[in-house]
C-alpha cells in the first residue's frame, strides 16, 4: 500500500468515477483501475462493486476510504512539520456575497500576521456553485449558506447564526412585522440562493402578500433601495454591515427568532487543514467583534459609518 492508493481511492470516492478520478491524479483510466486493484488484492477484500456502473464502494470500500483520508491528511500535515518551512501559496477561499464585503476580508487579513508568505484568492459566488468548487478541489474551502446534501468527503462546520431583519425608510412608523409590509412598498430579493427561499416561506408563514415595488437580485441593491426610500425589505443583518447610501431604520424580523446560518464548507481531508483552522478562528473573532450572533433588540436610525446599519 502507498500513498499514491490512497490518493486515487479518494478521487473515484469524490468524482464518482474511474474517469473522472483519473483527470483528478493525472493518470488514465486503465492505471486508476489498476491502482485501486493493486490495493484491493493487498487488502484481500473488494471495496467496489461492480454491478453498478459507475462501480460504487461498499462497507468495506466506505471504511477503507475513511482511514485513507486520515492517512493522507495526518502524512500531509507531518511533512508540513518535518520540513519546518513555512506556510506558502494561495489560500483558495470563497464566498457569498454578504459574507465577501467584510467578514472573510477580516479574517483573511487576521491570517497575514501568522503566514506572512500565504497570498490568498477570494472567488464571490452562490452557495451551490462555491460547494462544487471546493469538491472539485478548485477551492480550498468556502463560506455559504447552511447547505443540504454535501457531496462525499466534505464537512460544514458553523461560523455564523444571524438574525433576518426588517428595514425601512427613515422616518417610518412603528408597527408589527404584518403591518409593516402590509403598509409599506416591498423590496423583494428574488434569486436561487437558500436566503431568497427562506425569506419567501417567513413572508408565506406570516400570511402576508407584500406589495411589490422592487424586484432585486443583490443584497446591497435591496438594501441601497430602502436607504433611498422605496420601501421597506427583509435582510439578513449582515447586509448592514455593508449598507450606503441613506437612512433607515431596522430592527429584528420576527423579534429575532429568525435566523440564517453561515459556514465554512471544505474537504474532510486537506493539506490546508491547520491554516483553514485558524482561518475559522479569526472568522470567530470578526462575527463576535460585529455582534452578529446576539440579535439587537433595534438599531439605531443613524449609526456611524462602518458600523452595522452605517452609510
Amino acid at each position: 500500500m502507498d500513498m499514491r492508493q490512497l490518493d486515487t481511492l479518494i478521487a473515484v470516492a469524490e468524482t464518482g468515477s474511474f474517469a473522472a478520478a483519473a483527470a483528478r491524479v493525472n493518470l488514465t483510466a486503465s492505471a486508476v483501475s489498476q491502482q485501486i486493484q493493486a490495493l484491493e488484492a493487498e487488502l484481500g477484500v473488494h471495496l467496489f462493486d461492480r454491478r453498478t456502473r459507475p462501480p460504487r464502494l461498499n462497507a468495506g470500500g466506505e471504511e477503507m476510504l475513511r482511514t485513507a483520508r486520515r492517512m493522507v491528511q495526518e502524512m500531509a500535515e507531518t511533512r508540513l512539520a518535518i520540513s519546518g518551512g513555512s506556510t506558502a501559496g494561495v489560500l483558495r477561499i470563497g464566498a457569498i456575497r454578504t459574507v465577501s464585503m467584510q467578514l472573510a476580508p477580516g479574517a483573511l487579513a487576521g491570517l497575514r500576521p501568522r503566514y506572512p508568505d500565504l497570498a490568498f484568492a477570494l472567488t464571490v459566488g452562490v452557495s451551490e456553485t462555491l460547494i462544487a468548487d471546493v469538491a472539485a478541489h478548485r477551492l480550498d474551502a468556502a463560506l455559504v449558506a447552511e447547505h443540504v446534501g454535501l457531496p462525499a468527503g466534505l464537512s460544514w462546520t458553523e461560523v455564523l447564526s444571524e438574525p433576518l431583519v426588517l428595514i425601512a425608510p427613515r422616518g417610518t412608523h412603528d408597527g408589527s412585522d404584518a403591518e409593516m409590509l402590509r403598509r409599506l412598498p416591498f423590496i423583494r430579493y428574488r434569486t436561487a440562493v437558500p436566503l431568497s427561499r427562506q425569506i419567501e416561506t417567513e413572508l408565506a408563514r406570516l400570511g402576508v402578500a407584500p406589495r411589490e415595488v422592487a424586484v432585486v437580485n443583490t443584497m446591497p441593491a435591496v438594501v441601497g433601495c430602502v436607504a433611498a426610500g422605496m420601501g421597506c425589505a427583509v435582510v439578513p443583518k449582515l447586509a448592514l454591515m455593508d449598507a450606503a447610501g441613506g437612512r433607515f431604520v431596522a430592527r429584528p424580523f420576527g423579534e429575532g427568532r429568525i435566523t440564517r446560518r453561515l459556514g465554512l464548507v471544505e474537504r474532510q481531508v486537506s493539506s490546508r487543514a491547520r491554516v483553514l483552522e485558524a482561518f475559522r478562528a479569526e472568522l470567530g473573532r470578526c462575527v463576535e467583534a460585529a455582534e452578529l450572533y446576539r440579535p439587537s433588540a433595534a438599531l439605531p436610525v443613524d449609526t456611524p459609518p462602518g458600523q452595522p446599519g452605517g452609510r
